[in-house]
């Protein structure tokens, strides 16, 4: 015999939480020689992590756009503001910063670096960086000539960026590009994802 619930009874609540989705991660590249490394770099994180990228101009340079993943969308200065027509349309730099929650610049060059640590954002990658959230993780992998790694703007730079928060995957000394041997040249992509991975791995998983 089934008997009534009692008016006034309270019905227990059972919340659910929802299940952690794959981390963003926003891939960045600036004009160094070491972009020739940016497609290898996007498939280590392709495999495990929901991933957007963004190149400037430079970068393009030596990226080759046949190796990146099939499905990613890469993002250039030419669309920053393509698709704004009017207030209240969505800003590229804006919605990308939403999106991700850890933004990774390699490689990063000399220019790039001096920009961000001076505010500059006269693109669509140093415009994510001056709108970012510095609750969200940025870190940032430099590849530059070894006199340029040593030069002293280089070392304000890089104190002026860990006071931002950025964290730094410092470069390695190797043959460098330009014929010259010495620190400088960029972490290679398997340190960089071993790095950003196990930090995210020690981290609340992102849900929504």
């Amino acid at each position: 015999m089934a008997y009534p619930e009692p008016q006034g009874a309270e019905k227990e609540i059972v919340q659910v939480n929802p299940a952690p989705r794959k981390p963003r991660i926003l891939l960045a590249a600036s004009g160094s020689v070491a972009a020739i490394k940016f497609g290898n770099l996007c498939h280590c994180f392709s495999e495990w992590a929901e991933i957007k990228a963004v190149a400037t101009k430079a970068s393009l340079h030596f990226i080759d756009r046949a190796s990146l993943p099939k499905d990613l969308k890469l993002y250039t200065d030419e669309e920053e503001w393509s698709s704004w027509g009017k207030i209240g349309d969505s800003v590229l730099h804006i919605e990308l910063r939403r999106w991700a929650d850890i933004m990774v610049i390699a490689p990063l060059s000399a220019n790039t670096l001096g920009k961000i640590a001076g505010g500059l954002c006269d693109n669509l990658l140093t415009c994510v960086v001056r709108a970012w959230d510095y609750s969200k993780p940025i870190f940032v992998a430099p590849a530059m000539n070894t006199f340029m790694w040593s030069n002293p703007f280089t070392e304000k730079h890089l104190m002026t960026i860990d006071e931002l928060g950025i964290s730094l995957i410092p470069p390695v000394s190797k043959r460098l590009a330009c014929g010259d041997y010495g620190n400088g040249a960029m972490a290679e992509p398997s340190l960089i994802h071993s790095t950003v991975r196990l930090f995210l791995e020690s981290r609340p998983q992102p849900s929504d």
